[in-house]
């Protein structure tokens, strides 16, 4: 599955142990954004997290803080630079 950003510009697919972080404007319009807390902390958006799993369309992710792994779409996620 091919990740497009919004350019359209095909980009390599994420995979597992790519780091990543947030695109606050695609996660802001989202179901799992209307279904967590209204204030979501600021390190999900800034970076990095590390792509633990993939299924499906889904991604599970570790952030480097004391917080429980989560799982998002791949479409809300951006290679971390």
């Amino acid at each position: 599955m091919q990740v497009e950003n919004e350019d359209k510009k095909p980009l390599k697919p994420l995979r597992k142990g790519a780091l990543v972080r947030i695109n606050e404007k695609i996660f802001h319009d989202s179901l799992e954004s209307k279904a967590s807390d209204a204030s979501t902390p600021s390190y999900v958006f800034e970076g990095p997290g590390e792509i633990l799993s993939v299924k499906g369309e889904y991604a599970q992710i570790r952030w480097r803080r004391p917080v429980p792994d989560v799982w998002l779409k791949i479409e809300q996620l951006e290679e971390f630079s």
